[in-house]
C-alpha cells in the first residue's frame, strides 16, 4: 500500500481538480501497483479535506452496481462514496454547470435509515427493517481524471473512480417518499426524460436483484474500518439506468410513475 505521504498527495490533487475543474492523472497510471485500498485510502483522505472545510458527510453512494457495468469496469463487486452536504439539490432547482466538468445523470433509489445499520452479516431484511423511507434520487456523476493519461496514453481504470470518490459530484431528490414495504422495489420503473425525450429507462431489480442488496452490502463493507451506516443518512442505492449527459440548457423530467418525478435543468 502506499505510503501516508503519497495518500495526501493525491487527495489533495483530487480536491484542487475538483475546486479548480481540471482533471488530474490517473493515479493508476503514476504509481506501479495501485491497489484497491489505496483508492480508498485516498478517497477517505479528501473526504477529511471536505468535512474540515464545514462540509459534513450526509450519506453514501453505491456504484457499479449491475453485472453489465462491473463487466465494463474489470470488477466483481460495486463501489461506494460519500456523500456531502453541499452536493444535494431538490426538485425543480436549477443546477449550476459551473460546479462541473462533465455531468452526466443517472436514476436510483435514495435509502433513508431510521436505525443504525451495521455489518458484518447484514442482510436486505436488515436494511428493510431499518430504513425509514425511500425516496426517487437522480445521481450527477462527474469525473476529475483524465480517461486516457496525457503522458502515457494509458487509460484510467475503475481504481481511478474509487479514489475520485466514485466518480460522485452531486444529487437531485424529489418525487413521493414511501416505506420499505409499501411496494415491490424490484419493480420500480422509471423513464428519464431530457428536454422531452427519452433518453433512458430501467428497474430497480438490476441493482443487485433489489436495490437493498446494495446498501446490505455497503454496510458489510464499512464494517472493515469499524464505520457504520447512521440514522438519517441518506444511501443512494445504485443506479438502474445508463449515464445521460447532461449539457447547459438541458431540462430533465424522470418519471418513476407512482412514486412521482424529479426535474431539473441545468444553467
Amino acid at each position: 500500500m502506499l505510503d501516508k505521504a503519497t495518500i495526501d498527495k493525491i487527495a489533495h490533487a483530487y480536491d484542487e481538480a475538483e475546486r479548480g475543474r481540471h482533471r488530474i492523472r490517473p493515479p493508476s497510471v503514476q504509481y506501479d501497483g495501485f491497489t484497491i485500498e489505496d483508492a480508498y485510502a485516498v478517497q477517505r483522505r479528501w473526504v477529511e479535506l471536505k468535512v474540515a472545510r464545514g462540509n459534513p458527510i450526509k450519506g453514501r453512494k453505491i456504484g457499479l452496481t449491475s453485472r453489465a457495468m462491473q463487466r465494463q469496469a474489470n470488477i466483481e463487486e460495486p463501489d461506494y462514496g460519500a456523500l456531502l452536504a453541499d452536493m444535494f439539490y431538490a426538485t425543480g432547482a436549477e443546477i449550476p454547470m459551473s460546479r462541473f466538468l462533465q455531468p452526466r445523470l443517472e436514476c436510483e433509489l435514495g435509502f433513508v435509515l431510521g436505525r443504525r445499520l451495521q455489518g458484518p452479516n447484514c442482510t436486505i431484511f436488515d436494511v428493510l427493517s431499518a430504513t425509514d423511507y425511500i425516496v426517487p434520487a437522480c445521481e450527477i456523476v462527474d469525473g476529475r481524471t483524465h480517461r486516457v493519461d496525457p503522458e502515457t496514453s494509458k487509460p484510467r481504470c475503475v481504481l481511478d473512480s474509487i479514489a475520485d470518490n466514485a466518480g460522485n459530484a452531486a444529487l437531485i431528490i424529489g418525487g413521493r417518499p414511501i416505506k420499505p414495504l409499501d411496494i415491490d422495489l424490484r419493480w420500480v420503473a422509471v423513464l428519464c426524460h431530457r428536454n422531452n425525450v427519452i433518453e433512458e429507462t430501467g428497474v430497480a431489480a438490476a441493482v443487485l436483484n433489489h436495490p437493498a442488496n446494495g446498501v446490505a452490502w455497503l454496510a458489510n463493507k464499512l464494517s472493515a474500518f469499524d464505520m457504520a451506516l447512521e440514522p438519517g443518512d441518506f444511501v443512494l442505492g445504485g443506479s438502474f439506468t445508463g449515464v445521460v449527459e447532461a449539457r447547459a440548457g438541458d431540462v430533465f423530467h424522470v418519471d418513476y410513475g407512482p412514486l412521482g418525478s424529479i426535474s431539473a435543468r441545468f444553467a
